[in-house]
């Protein structure tokens, strides 16, 4: 019997995974069928089928895929040298090995992310996991700039980490929708907002 090394199982399995990927970005996760998912891959159904056992396998690996490379997006700081908080999109969209941001298609892979979520009691718990994580993260950033006197310190860092999660939310759904949304011109817009002056709240 010849033995497959595993260099070849795992190329192979990045292989369905891409395919699935394409299809499902193109057509949606439930629009999309098992046979589109084999002729986008070019193998048979045997081929597959050693991988994965169907569609929703294969989402469930996407997913995991999408919500760890998030994850990890948030979590690449030095904590002794902690980025400025209007570039918190760059721990997203980082310039060399962007996680996220391959393309337009990988922005609107997370929105069909975001929704299977609503669908599946699972994966919105994985989802929720993912979410609490980065918010302590960035969180963590956050009360570095305030004990710096850099931001307010009267706001709870977690308020801010979750306004912060939710731009750049915003971000990404800008970019799934219309492709033309800019890093460079979004960390400007946040820095305008960050440094505008408090209200005056006894007027």
């Amino acid at each position: 019997m010849v033995r497959v090394s595993k260099e070849h199982l795992d190329a192979r399995r990045r292989q369905i995974l891409d395919a699935a990927r394409r299809c499902f970005v193109r057509n949606g996760f439930h629009a999309t069928s098992m046979q589109d998912v084999l002729a986008e891959a070019g193998l048979s159904a045997g081929a597959v089928y050693r991988y994965f056992k169907g569609k929703d396998e294969i989402i469930a690996a996407i997913v995991s895929e999408a919500l760890t490379e998030v994850a990890a997006a948030f979590d690449t700081h030095d904590a002794a040298q902690p980025p400025e908080l209007d570039s918190i999109v760059d721990l997203v969209l980082q310039a060399e090995q962007p996680p996220l941001a391959r393309s337009q298609e990988s922005a609107r892979l997370l929105i069909q992310v975001w929704s299977e979520a609503l669908r599946s009691p699972a994966l919105g718990a994985e989802l929720r996991e993912v979410m609490d994580t980065t918010r302590q993260v960035v969180g963590g950033l956050v009360a570095q700039h305030q004990k710096r006197g850099l931001l307010r310190a009267d706001v709870p860092a977690e308020q801010v980490a979750s306004v912060l999660m939710a731009l750049v939310d915003g971000f990404m759904v800008q970019w799934a929708i219309d492709g033309h949304s800019d890093a460079a011109a979004f960390r400007d817009g946040l820095r305008a907002l960050m440094s505008a002056p408090p209200r005056d709240t006894e007027q």
